[in-house]
């Protein structure tokens, strides 16, 4: 696959960081791979807890000039220096965290399997829109994003598509041609060596 037509990665963090441990195994993948993004996606709604893990991320992140997003929380993304936030309602949120942000932030939208969602996002002024899962995950209701959504998109659409959700090396393999990135995250962290897992993983892109 030629080098301009790769798609990038953007890197999404376990639910529950020991940011004992984390922070290194996260700068370790990052120097060894490229990364376009950082996706904070933590469980906890305990704004210590997430300012602590927003800080310590973004600290590493940056120091690779890798921008940083934060799931759900607008307020924490300004409060912490993050570069934008990852919705996960779709398009509903997308014009009022433009408009708490500002035109330089990045906002994003995960739109499950949704044509029309993503469209819908797309005219409110995300940046991106993630689709997926585009893999088995066993989790809501067994929806899957398809192949024939992303294809379409690609040649229809300007804003940036993320496949995430599921994946594999075959999957990637598959959609590669038809997606701007690549969001991984819960397949890596829980291998005993992330790094090698994530290589694996996207060893199909070239």
């Amino acid at each position: 696959m030629a080098e301009a037509d790769r798609p990038q990665i953007t890197l999404i963090t376990p639910p529950v960081l020991d940011l004992e441990v984390f922070p290194d195994r996260l700068a370790r993948v990052m120097d060894a791979v490229e990364i376009a993004c950082l996706r904070l996606a933590l469980a906890t709604k305990d704004t210590d807890d997430l300012g602590r893990a927003a800080d310590a991320c973004r600290e590493i992140a940056h120091a690779r000039d890798v921008a940083v997003v934060i799931e759900r929380h607008v307020l924490l993304a300004e409060r912490h220096g993050l570069d934008g936030v990852h919705l996960t309602d779709g398009a509903r949120s997308v014009r009022a965290a433009r408009k708490d942000l500002g035109p330089d932030a990045i906002v994003g939208a995960f739109c499950g399997p949704t044509r029309h969602e993503g469209i819908s996002a797309g005219e409110a002024a995300a940046d991106y829109v993630a689709f997926g899962p585009i893999g088995t995950t066993g989790l809501d209701k067994g929806e899957q994003a398809a192949f024939d959504l992303f294809q379409w998109w690609s040649e229809m659409i300007e804003v940036p598509v993320i496949a995430e959700g599921g994946l594999t090396a075959e999957l990637v393999a598959e959609f590669g041609p038809v997606t701007d990135f690549f969001g991984i995250g819960e397949e890596i962290w829980g291998a005993e060596d992330p790094l090698a897992a994530l290589k694996a993983l996207i060893a199909p892109l070239g």
